[in-house]
């Protein structure tokens, strides 16, 4: 961003050409996209233009209402707090902005692990395998540590693990599968095989922020955050709701253009937005559909580096039931589902202290089961999860559900998933590709959820888990 704001300042006062209309455009409104508004604005770049494809701000920072309470489809947890450094997006959250948070507490996990056939596992072994897994992720971390930053030396986590005679074949134990899918895909939202060790062991939220994580229970949304920043530099009304002409929603962008007078920008709704400069904020799975056609066509070495990485997909889906009939208090917060199809259901938290009273349950799935499910019809998922849970707890009286909420972020055709993930092999300096103008493209920017490391924000300090 940084980088960013210092070429549009320089440019604001040397360029030789001005296009007709704002000096800049950004295309999305989510967090990445307000973000580059304040910058810009900070640094004396007030003409601009914010075009949002959807009808609201925040992206995938986004609240639903659901069985009587606000939940958050999105964006949920602040991640790394507590540790040695502050993160910043943490007093924005808890001080500034005094959205109801509750510290997600993990520690009785060994004794929350459910069989297939109902009852849950002794703790004393399940807390030796976790123990293992974390002894293998130490490992990690250290050989991590020693690879070359070209990354001609990285490799999966899933290699990583069998360097350590750690499942030399992969967890293939209900128990260790659902253990190995909560420390990885839980996180990444894809599997070990497929996420770079050098690259995101150890995560550097945790590492400079802390271990804690706090999970956003809030009427206004998590979502507040993104109305808050935008509320700094773009015009508002009594109720804080955005009114500046600067931020134009509904607005999607099929086509962007560069010659040598500047970008033109037309929409799906045959509207046509000159500027000097455009920034591009959509996520890395938009970027890779055709959606947004490029005139010229992007360099091949942009178009790779786009290519390289991994929209990942994570749904969080909210079932509401007529009562309660799982353990909920201290250390009952999360509980796993071993099934002997990994991923399948596995990673549940009840959301009593949240949502008191309200009786509902959120189960996380990621990947192909959630391209799964986003492709089958709610009361199929309905049933599978009730289904689920009658195994888990097979001595009780489970009802049906009388409530579901599946989000469908992979199908969106403006977000194409929920997160990137880091793939195997691409390097740092690959990655800074993705923000690098190409020849022909001098008034080309990209930003999104790929480029999260280079932000204001530290990198994953807000997600889905994000």
């Amino acid at each position: 961003t940084t980088a960013l704001v210092l070429a549009l300042t320089l440019a604001h006062h040397a360029s030789l050409a001005a296009a007709a209309g704002p000096r800049v455009i950004i295309v999305g409104a989510g967090m990445s996209g307000i973000s580059a508004g304040k910058r810009l604005s900070e640094a004396g770049i007030t003409d601009l233009v914010i075009l949002e494809a959807t009808d609201h701000l925040g992206g995938r920072m986004r609240k639903h209402n659901f069985g009587g309470v606000s939940v958050e489809i999105g964006a949920n947890w602040v991640e790394g707090v507590n540790g040695g450094k502050m993160n910043p997006i943490w007093p924005l959250v808890n001080s500034t902005l005094k959205l109801r948070n509750f510290r997600s507490d993990f520690d009785g996990l060994a004794e929350n692990v459910y069989k297939e056939t109902g009852g849950v596992y002794d703790r004393a072994y399940v807390q030796k395998r976790l123990d293992r897994a974390n002894e293998v992720e130490e490992g990690g971390a250290k050989l991590s540590a020693k690879l070359r930053p070209s990354g001609q030396d990285d490799m999966s986590i899933l290699a990583m693990q069998r360097l350590n005679n750690h499942l030399p074949n992969g967890p293939a134990s209900p128990v260790d599968m659902i253990l190995d899918y909560f420390k990885h895909d839980y996180e990444f939202a894809e599997p070990p095989r497929v996420t770079s060790l050098q690259n995101v062991v150890p995560l550097a939220t945790f590492r400079d922020f802390g271990d804690d994580v706090y999970f956003v229970a809030d009427k206004r949304g998590y979502e507040a955050v993104v109305h808050h920043l935008a509320g700094q530099y773009l015009e508002a009304d009594k109720a804080r709701n955005i009114v500046d002409p600067r931020l134009q929603l509904n607005k999607v962008v099929r086509e962007i253009s560069y010659s040598g007078s500047g970008v033109t920008v037309r929409t799906e709704d045959d509207k046509v937005y000159k500027a000097d400069y455009v920034m591009v904020s959509t996520s890395v799975g938009v970027l890779q559909s055709d959606l947004i056609q490029f005139k010229p066509r992007l360099p091949a070495w942009k178009v790779l580096s786009i290519y390289q990485f991994d929209m990942a997909v994570y749904t969080k889906i909210f079932v509401k039931f007529p009562r309660k009939f799982w353990p909920e208090g201290k250390g009952r917060e999360f509980f796993l589902y071993a099934s002997s199809r990994r991923g399948y259901y596995g990673v549940w938290q009840e959301l009593e202290a949240p949502y008191p009273d309200a009786n509902v349950l959120l189960v996380t799935v990621t990947d192909e089961e959630s391209r799964r499910i986003e492709q089958q019809s709610d009361n199929q998922t309905k049933a599978e999860i009730v289904e689920v849970l009658r195994s888990m707890f097979s001595g009780e009286d489970v009802p049906d559900a009388t409530d579901i909420l599946v989000p469908r972020w992979w199908s969106d055709r403006f977000y194409r998933g929920t997160f990137s993930n880091w793939p195997i092999g691409v390097n740092r300096y690959e990655y800074d590709q993705l923000r690098v103008r190409g020849t022909g493209w001098e008034g080309l920017f990209h930003r999104g959820a790929h480029q999260r490391a280079l932000q204001w924000l530290c990198p994953w300090s807000l997600s889905f888990r994000y």
